[in-house]
């Protein structure tokens, strides 16, 4: 008993301590993201890419805040799995997919992404609707991440939103990554509809994960079009009979230009390079949630993203094709979780070995310095035109 007291008097004041903390994190980094990026306004108007590329700093160092959350909780993110070096390339664009367990998914997410510096100033994220009305839908609405709508009524009109804001608002910023969840929702909610709805078209049940839903994926696709040319390097893995010159001129293994694949002066192409598919595995296959990152209570433990890397020109091209690859991706990831919650490791091989995500802590210090002498600054800003109105205020009526 006095073990338990011991533990619980220690552990409850912690959380508490914690939970403050995240709150007071709150209170000083997202009013300050909105009202740095309110003033900065006016480089929008003139200078739409300086604004951007400041905005997408200033998002990076936010999500730093949010990283630091389930790092100092000790809840480590363990990368294994394929290299993603190609990904980080100059000019390749990037689509991550994901199963969803829990409201873990994505801090953990944003905390492997964080030490990779050149992600998530760039990265648009799709996320359910309900998000918009959380306290960092601000942030995700100036930072132009995508709100997707659940549902049959919507689903068509959703689809076709996400097209046109590919369109008007990632290709225009020249992001390159984004992060897709095609199973619409978390496991504990979709997996009774995706198992009757498996049992019904005869195809295998599935405890790990649920069924993917393919119409994001393929709107996508209709925008950003599988990339067919490769380098010379990236094409040791799948033969691919184009490659690139350095002046964009895509050509033929005969070294003559591929009039097809070649731009017009008056056209540029937009493409998507590759595919990261991100198998989340949490211990013993129970997840963290949002409120276990915030508070700590629960004991630390690693969280493993398995990475597999596919180069768009490996997929195939028609519709049902594009459906059947997705569901052998999800199939994959069933067989893969099911082996490591019954032994503990995965039974595919790896190109890379397990990495433990570390955070720079003086990165951290650093970027929360930065935005609480930021709020102080706001806050006398504001004092300031309060003086300065309330003395216009008793003249104007002296």
């Amino acid at each position: 008993m006095s073990d338990l007291f011991r533990n619980n008097f220690i552990t409850y004041p912690k959380a508490l301590f914690r939970t403050t903390i995240v709150i007071i994190n709150n209170i000083y980094c997202i009013p300050t993201y909105v009202l740095w990026m309110t003033l900065l306004l006016p480089v929008k108007s003139y200078k739409p890419d300086l604004y951007y590329r400041i905005e997408g700093l200033f998002f990076h160092w936010l999500l730093s805040v949010v990283a630091m959350w389930s790092w100092t909780a000790g809840y480590d993110i363990v990368e294994l799995g394929d290299d993603i070096a190609p990904t980080r390339k100059k000019d390749v664009r990037t689509m991550v997919i994901a199963n969803h367990q829990s409201t873990a998914d994505v801090p953990l997410m944003m905390a492997s992404f964080t030490t990779k510096p050149d992600i998530l100033p760039n990265i648009m994220w799709i996320m359910e609707r309900l998000f918009k009305f959380t306290n960092f839908g601000i942030v995700s609405l100036i930072h132009q991440d995508f709100f997707i709508s659940s549902g049959k009524n919507v689903r068509d009109l959703s689809i076709k939103k996400l097209m046109e804001h590919i369109e008007e608002s990632f290709i225009p910023r020249m992001r390159n990554w984004m992060v897709l969840f095609p199973e619409g929702g978390f496991l504990r909610k979709r997996k009774e509809v995706s198992q009757q709805y498996a049992l019904k078209n005869n195809l295998p049940l599935m405890n790990h994960v649920s069924l993917p839903r393919v119409g994001a994926l393929k709107a996508i696709f209709s925008v950003l079009p599988p990339h067919e040319t490769q380098t010379t390097s990236q094409q040791g893995n799948n033969n691919s009979c184009k490659q690139s010159t350095n002046n964009g001129t895509v050509t033929q293994d005969n070294g003559e230009a591929d009039p097809a694949a070649t731009p017009t002066a008056t056209e540029t192409r937009h493409y998507l390079d590759y595919i990261l598919d991100i198998t989340i595995a949490y211990p013993n296959g129970k997840p963290l949630d949002i409120l276990n990152i915030i508070h700590g209570i629960r004991l630390p433990c690693p969280t493993y993203f398995l990475y597999r890397l596919y180069h768009t020109s490996q997929l195939p091209k028609t519709e049902d094709g594009l459906t059947k690859w997705l569901y052998e991706r999800w199939h994959e990831k069933e067989k893969i979780l099911d082996d490591f919650y019954k032994n503990g490791n995965f039974s595919i091989p790896v190109a890379m070995p397990p990495i433990v995500v570390q955070q720079d802590m003086l990165r951290l210090v650093i970027i929360n310095l930065f935005f609480i002498t930021s709020t102080y600054v706001h806050l006398q800003m504001f004092y300031m035109l309060a003086d300065y109105c309330n003395r216009f205020y008793v003249l104007g009526f002296a």
